[in-house]
This record gives structure tokens, sequence and C-alpha cells, in this order.
């Protein structure tokens, strides 16, 4: 996937989940953060950022924050809605014969439907950009949703569905992705429970520049 139109910044501050204040050529911008998790082991005063501008003349702030540099590592990538884009470019290059996003499953929305002959397939993706020592976490906060999701996957295992949870890790140099049991237990208890149950777990690496982001390697858990 690209950005239209990109340009660099200096992070500032975060006064909520929502905003965050940028340098911009020496003006201190609102900025929207596309990301509501966390993420304060990237977003550190005086951290090199990229700033996605909108073409909308309505909007309230002018920028979205979608990129952090990371010492040590590079760019990271925190634009959540980048992991199903890049997903679906990967899936289209599978060799699935249907592929619809946002299907209906039980109480949730999952983020893939594929089909290939007669075999039906749901995949939950979600966006990785917590590293700690060349190892990837997820969730870098509760997420109740993603446990949902999985126990979903489960129960769509059961009924003869191949479910995929697939981890988007949204960074270069990271090729192992684990629970983040420390922040959010019953995550890693519903993810151990998917693996056991038959659910795949599928971990989708990234080529990451200021402009683009591309799954350049597989791997499982």
């Amino acid at each position: 996937m690209n950005y239209r139109h990109s340009i660099h910044g200096q992070f500032d501050s975060r006064p909520n989940r929502f905003i965050a204040k940028v340098w911009v050529e020496g003006q201190l911008e609102t900025v929207h953060v596309k990301n509501t998790g966390r993420c304060k082991e990237l977003l550190l005063p005086g951290a090199e950022v990229i700033l996605e501008v909108s073409d909308n003349p309505n909007r309230k702030t002018r920028y979205d924050l979608i990129c952090v540099y990371k010492e040590h590592l590079g760019w990271v990538n925190i634009d959540s809605q980048a992991p199903n884009k890049v997903a679906k470019e990967w899936l289209e290059k599978q060799d699935y014969t249907w592929i619809k996003p946002e299907y209906t499953y039980g109480d949730s929305r999952i983020d893939f439907y594929m089909e290939k002959g007669e075999q039906k397939y749901l995949m939950e993706v979600k966006g990785c950009t917590l590293e700690i020592d060349g190892i990837g976490y997820f969730p870098d906060a509760p997420t109740e949703r993603g446990v949902k999701h999985l126990r979903e996957l489960t129960k769509a295992v059961q009924e003869g569905f191949q479910c995929y949870a697939a981890f988007v890790v949204q960074m270069e140099g990271v090729n192992e992705v684990r629970a983040n049991v420390a922040t959010h237990k019953e995550f890693g208890q519903a993810l151990e429970e998917a693996k056991a149950a038959g659910v795949k777990v599928l971990c989708l690496g990234c080529k990451v520049t200021e402009n683009t982001l591309e799954v350049d390697r597989e791997f499982w858990l």
C-alpha cells in the first residue's frame, strides 16, 4: 500500500489517544493519531515521525501520524488501518477463489472470509507495532475485542472453517511475535486455546518505507 503525500515531523506530545502535537516546518501542529494503542515506547519527545497530508479541506486536523522512527529498528508504521489493507493485497496474491472483507460470523465481524474450492476460510488481522529486544508483541493495550475474535475463530474451526489469526508486523527486523501476556493475560490464554483448537497463527512481516507498507515475509507462531 502507498501513501499519497507524506512529510516529516518531530513528535512533541500526545494529549490523548486520538491526537498528538508534532513540529512541522517550525510550527507545532495538532495531528490525528491513526492508532488508539499506547505506543509509549515509540511516541517519545523528539522522535522523528511521518505524517500523511489529508486531502480533505473540511477536516479539523490536516495531518495523520502514520510512522515513527525507533532507534536500532527503523521505521514503524502505526497506522491501524494499514494491516487490513496490506493483508488484502497479500491475500489477492494467494490462490483463493473468493475473498470477502468484513464478514459477519456469530456476534463478530471477521476481517476476511475466503474460499478455495469447497473449503471456507476466516482470517482475523491484528497489527503488531510493539517490539522488545527484537521480538514483536501483541497487544500493546488490553483488547477485549481481540479476545472475542479469537473465540469466534475457535468456534468456527469446529464448524468446518479453516481459520487464521494473522499478525501484520508493521516493522522490519522482527521475525517472532508473542502474545503480550504482561499487558493482557486473557488474550494470551485465548490465543493458546485457539491454536489448540486448530486456528493457525500467521505472521506477515512487512517492508516499511516512508510512503509504503508491503508484506515481504511470512512466518508462523
